[in-house]
C-alpha cells in the first residue's frame, strides 16, 4: 500500500490516489458523514458560474467537484495527475472534459478560463504558492478563484473535537470502508499541518489574487477561499 508523506512527493501522492481510486467515493462518503455533496454545492455557489463560462477544476479526482460546477452552457474541464481517478471521472461525468496534468505545471494557455477551482487538492501539493500562481496564470483578468479545503475550526473546543475525530475516529472508519487505510493516516496528518484560514488567505493574496476572502463550512472544518484575478 502506498502512503504519501508530508513532503508531498508528486509521484508518491499520485500513486496513492491511483491506488484508492476505485473505492474513493465510497470511503469519502463514509468518513465525512455524507457532507461532501454540500461542500461541492457551496463551492459552486461561490464560483458564480454562468452560461458561457469556461471552468477549470484542478485536482478533479473522480469528477464530483467537476460536476458540481457544471451548468447548461458551461464548458467544464477537470484536471488531475492521477490517471486512476481521471478514468472514473470521465465515466461518471461525460458532459465534462478531463485532462491529465499537474497543478504545478498546468497544461493550459494563459488567461484561458473564467473560473478556476480546486477542491481538497491544494493541501496535497508540494508547493501551494506555485499552484496558486499557476491557477492565476490560466485564469482570465476578472476571473474567479475558489479553493475548497479542509481547515481548522476557530472555536477551541470544536477544534479539539475535530482533531480527535481525524486522529481516532476517521482511521477506524477508513479501515473498514477504504482500500488503503494508510492513505487516511496521511489525510489527517496533512490536515493537521495545513495553515489556518487567515494564513492561507495571505498565501492566496501573495500569489496575486485580489478581493481575497474565505467562508467557513461545517464550523470551520472546511473553508472556501476565493479571489479575483486583477
Amino acid at each position: 500500500m502506498v502512503r504519501a508523506q508530508l513532503d508531498k512527493n508528486e509521484r508518491q501522492v499520485s500513486a496513492m490516489f491511483d491506488e484508492v481510486a476505485d473505492g474513493y467515493d465510497r470511503t469519502r462518503a463514509a468518513i465525512w458523514l455524507g457532507r461532501t455533496g454540500a461542500w461541492g454545492r457551496a463551492a459552486a455557489r461561490a464560483a458564480r458560474v454562468r452560461p458561457g463560462h469556461r471552468v477549470l477544476d484542478v485536482a478533479a479526482g473522480t469528477g464530483s467537484s467537476t460536476m458540481a460546477m457544471y451548468r447548461p452552457g458551461v464548458q467544464v474541464t477537470g484536471c488531475d495527475f492521477s490517471l486512476g481517478m481521471l478514468r472514473i471521472g470521465a465515466r461518471r461525468a461525460p458532459v465534462a472534459r478531463f485532462v491529465a496534468g499537474d497543478a504545478l505545471r498546468l497544461p493550459f494557455a494563459d488567461d484561458r478560463f473564467d473560473v478556476v477551482t480546486m477542491s481538497f487538492g491544494l493541501r496535497n501539493t508540494a508547493d501551494p504558492a506555485r499552484v496558486l500562481a499557476e491557477l492565476r496564470r490560466v485564469c482570465r483578468p476578472g476571473g474567479r478563484l475558489v479553493i475548497c479545503e479542509f481547515s481548522h475550526p476557530p472555536n477551541r473546543f470544536s477544534h479539539r473535537l475535530w482533531l480527535g475525530y481525524l486522529r481516532r475516529v476517521m482511521p477506524v472508519i477508513a479501515h473498514f470502508a477504504g482500500t488503503n487505510p494508510q492513505a487516511y493516516v496521511y489525510l489527517w496528518e496533512s490536515i493537521d499541518a495545513w495553515p489556518r484560514q487567515a494564513d492561507l488567505a495571505e498565501l492566496v493574496r501573495a500569489a496575486g489574487w485580489r478581493e481575497v476572502g474565505w467562508t467557513n463550512l461545517t464550523g470551520g472544518a472546511v473553508a472556501l477561499h476565493y479571489g479575483v484575478k486583477p
